[in-house]
């Protein structure tokens, strides 16, 4: 009994010996080879914006997105953020990115409808979809590749880059009462919301936001929009102007944008690419997010701390507004067969999505009164 036991045994320990050697080879050849691998590739981009250096809201949100790219890529991809003017003002991100200067830009699209037209279509339309609606039209409704499609010579791969809610109607150093007010009254507003104003005789000024308090203060301009309570208590914009009104017709979502350079996106691993992309959309739902908590407390700092005159548009003045709107319009369209084709696009799904909305959301929100 014991002679066939002692040869067992010598089995059984040649094995744990046998796999012990194994393992310790195992764990030596998996050192090295860990030693021998290349170190990981760090890429730097560029982002330049339109807004302020961490300007609440607008300018948070290209921040937010970049720190968000660098963990999720764990510091393979690592996205510097620049306001307006620290590399290039903010009217020139769309060339700045499109020329790959920078890799990258968050900006508004109706601020280059001198070099595209139907641009406008992609911020805001004067009565037209809220940020919800917007949202749903270019990530289901097919819109995302039309503004692709759109961006698509310039060597631009578009997105979108959050949205600010109902904007509303502005700051104005003199009362509103009626339509001929407007005539003549010179107002920061742009896109198609200027050419609105410019029809019923106002004359619509461009100006990057860092320019606007002092612009309404000087008298430069009588009227300004920006964007709600958060942003304009923020700009000191109530020190500038007596009035602030609403609501907002021009901006009814205005929808912001990520710019990316074509081939600096196609140059990256797959993974990273996804990443990106995923990193705008939480950016673009963030922002939407931030804004509609944070214009309830702003508002009722200038409501109660700062005693600031807030009054709705007279009805004539609205309706004057809306058939205006009719007409810009008709006459954009007119001239140009990229806006029609999206104008088409973007007027059918609002058709649709006003038919559901009319018995849900704007139903409950009667209710709810």
């Amino acid at each position: 009994m014991l002679r066939k036991i002692i040869p067992l045994c010598c089995v059984v320990f040649a094995v744990i010996l046998g796999g012990c050697g194994d393992n310790s080879q195992r764990v030596n050849t998996s050192s090295t080879s860990t030693k021998n691998l290349p170190p990981v590739q760090t890429i730097e981009w560029k982002l330049v914006t339109s807004w302020p250096k961490n300007y609440p809201g607008l300018g948070t949100a290209p921040e937010r997105f970049a720190k968000n790219v660098e963990a999720m890529s764990n510091g393979r991809l690592k996205i510097k953020v620049f306001g307006a003017g620290e590399l290039v003002p903010g009217f020139e991100v769309f060339d700045t990115v499109s020329a790959g200067t920078a890799q990258m830009g968050h900006s508004a699209a109706y601020y280059w409808k001198g070099k595209i037209p139907a641009a406008q279509f992609f911020t805001a339309i004067p009565f037209g979809m809220n940020a919800q609606e917007v949202n749903g039209w270019l990530h289901h409704g097919g819109g995302l590749k039309l503004w692709q499609e759109l961006y698509a010579p310039f060597n631009l791969i578009p997105a979108a880059g959050g949205n600010t809610g109902v904007q509303l109607a502005g700051w104005f150093k003199k009362e509103i009462n009626a339509v001929d007010d407007l005539k003549g009254l010179k107002m920061r507003i742009p896109g198609l919301g200027g050419e609105v104003l410019k029809k019923l005789g106002g004359v619509p000024v461009s100006l990057t936001g860092g320019e606007l308090f002092t612009a309404l203060q000087t008298g430069a301009i009588d009227a300004t929009e920006w964007v709600g309570p958060y942003n304009d208590l923020a700009f000191g914009l109530n020190k500038a102007a007596e009035y602030y009104y609403y609501s907002g017709w021009h901006e009814p979502g205005a929808n912001l944008e990520f710019l990316i350079n074509k081939t600096a996106f196609e140059s990256l691993p797959s993974d990273l690419q996804a990443i990106v992309n995923a990193a705008m959309r939480v950016a673009n739902t963030d922002m939407l997010d931030e804004y509609t908590a944070r214009n309830n407390e702003a508002l009722e700092q200038l409501k109660n701390k700062h005693n600031v005159d807030i009054r709705p548009l007279p009805p004539e003045v609205m309706l004057a507004l809306k058939q205006a709107m009719s007409e810009v319009m008709e006459e954009q369209i007119a001239n140009d067969a990229k806006m029609l084709e999206i104008w088409t696009a973007y007027n059918d799904f609002l058709q649709q999505v006003s038919q559901y909305h009319t018995i849900s959301e704007k139903a409950y929100y009667l209710n709810r009164e």
